[in-house]
């Protein structure tokens, strides 16, 4: 955990400080901030800041997703996952419109319960994870994000054992939704 943890802290350190050192002119350099549907539908939150230089896209993201039961494993209920993620991604258009693919690592600390309820197991992953969507500015600096994803776990849990029952986190999860975004 406390190598994740300095990881993403390495990863975040990059993305802030990469415009410091580059002698070109700040006119190609935006900032932004975005919401994600998913997790708001699900009773969580999201929230996600970047800098952009050129063509790439530098995120940190914190999001809290309630997953759905019916994604659930049957016996089990209440899967709740915590995620920090350090993503670049890469427009293929400047100006940070249109489509974009990106990658990073992820931090998951999550927790479920058998349908018993009588325990709560607690277990964190790390996670590879790369996705792509398409920007669509449809007023000013206001976009629109449609994106999808894959995430691989490549640490951590991979059995976790609550009220006398074993469950198996996915080596991987896919994912999609709609996220509202902001940049000046």
């Amino acid at each position: 955990m406390r190598a994740t943890f300095l990881s993403i802290l390495f990863m975040l350190q990059f993305i802030f400080s990469y415009g410091q050192v580059d002698n070109q002119s700040t006119k190609n350099t935006s900032l932004g901030f975005e919401l994600d549907a998913l997790p708001y539908i699900t009773g969580g939150y999201y929230g996600s800041a970047w800098v952009g230089h050129n063509h790439f896209r530098y995120r940190a993201v914190i999001a809290n997703v309630e997953v759905p039961d019916f994604f659930v494993e049957d016996g089990f209920t209440n899967n709740e996952v915590q995620a920090y993620a350090a993503i670049i991604d890469y427009f293929f258009k400047p100006g940070f419109e249109g489509w974009w693919i990106g990658t990073g690592l992820e931090y998951w600390d999550s927790k479920i319960q058998t349908d018993a309820k009588l325990e709560t197991a607690e277990f964190n992953n790390t996670i590879f994870t790369l996705g792509g969507g398409y920007v669509w500015k449809f007023y000013k600096n206001f976009y629109l994000n449609p994106w999808a994803a894959g995430h691989l776990r490549i640490a951590g849990d991979k059995d976790v054992i609550v009220d006398d029952s074993t469950f198996e986190t996915s080596a991987f999860t896919p994912e999609f939704s709609l996220k509202l975004g902001w940049h000046f």
